[in-house]
């Protein structure tokens, strides 16, 4: 199991764009502190110099000091030429472009959750992006509802998703770890538990993810689970989410076909337990706010058959 990256921060650069991004910042930063400390040093320097004093004429005025005023507008021209140019530069590396690629993943942003699908397979699943590492893969970033924002700080550039348009980013991780991120864009009542959580492999973890991943559900055998299952029809659940191998072929909420393998629920907000998911469950606004999930007021046996099925799902 990978440990998490602590350090969520821009200056924890994780990927080839957000290495890039982090020197431009260092530009920035030391271009900006140089500025702050000239300034108040000659703010000091002109305080102490000139202060008044008793019986004091006007100072002695400066006129058409052309060095003075070609210093003044020359550096600051030399320092925003400059940095105009890094930023262009910085931009054309980091920018997404694209010739009719196939995107190794598309992310749907939803409220408050990302739909992650993996072109070529029958891969879908919710709110955990798998990725490989020490490779070039591509990102096709949508949205279903409202603005969401693609950001994961480590990674370097935000990227918008909006309805109706299609944006793509390339990103290459440094090395397998677990990288979080958040969407930066107001978008609701959840926006700020609708977390990213981005699982970087090795290729061959990735493969060996893929593959179980495309399976479809376990088959419900022990009597505990066929009730579960049941209740999953009934209640009316397979009218918004998949499990793939079963009659549920809902596109409204999560895919649930491996959801017992997933690390975290309601977008990365809390582990995957048992008595997570109970609570959610039995009373969706109550946990999560302005979620679309009804309550369905559940016999206390019918919920725990239900979540004994859905973590079973693995």
């Amino acid at each position: 199991m990978f440990k998490p990256v602590m350090d969520i921060s821009i200056f924890n650069p994780q990927s080839e764009s957000g290495w890039r991004l982090y020197h431009l910042d260092i530009y920035f930063i030391i271009a900006s502190s140089f500025i702050l400390l000239l300034v108040i040093g000659l703010l000091i320097y002109i305080a102490l110099k000139f202060r008044a004093k008793p019986n004091d004429a006007e100072p002695k005025q400066i006129k058409n000091n052309k060095l003075i005023e070609a210093l003044m507008i020359g550096i600051p021209f030399i320092m925003v030429s400059f940095f105009f140019y890094l930023t262009i530069k910085t931009m054309k590396e980091t920018e997404p472009i694209t010739h009719n690629e196939t995107p190794t993943v598309e992310i749907n942003g939803r409220q408050w959750w990302w739909q992650v699908s993996y072109p070529g397979t029958s891969v879908v699943t919710a709110n955990e992006i798998h990725l490989p590492a020490n490779k070039k893969v591509l990102l096709k970033l949508t949205a279903s509802d409202v603005i969401h924002d693609w950001w994961v700080p480590s990674f370097g550039p935000k990227m918008d998703m909006i309805p109706g348009l299609v944006n793509y980013l390339w990103l290459k991780i440094d090395k397998p770890g677990i990288y979080e991120g958040a969407c930066s864009e107001f978008c609701g009542k959840q926006h700020s538990k609708m977390r990213i959580r981005v699982i970087a492999q090795t290729q061959e973890n990735y493969q060996k993810w893929l593959t179980e991943n495309a399976k479809t559900a376990n088959i419900a055998i022990d009597s505990s689970l066929i009730k579960g299952a049941a209740i999953f029809q009934k209640a009316s659940c397979a009218g918004c989410h998949q499990i793939r191998g079963t009659m549920a072929n809902g596109n409204v909420g999560p895919d649930l076909t491996h959801l017992a393998s997933r690390q975290t629920i309601l977008s990365g907000t809390v582990k995957n337990t048992t008595e997570n998911l109970y609570r959610f469950i039995d009373n969706p606004n109550k946990i999560k706010p302005g979620v679309n999930m009804p309550r369905f007021f559940l016999q206390q046996d019918s919920l725990k058959a239900l979540v004994t099925y859905l973590h079973s799902l693995k």
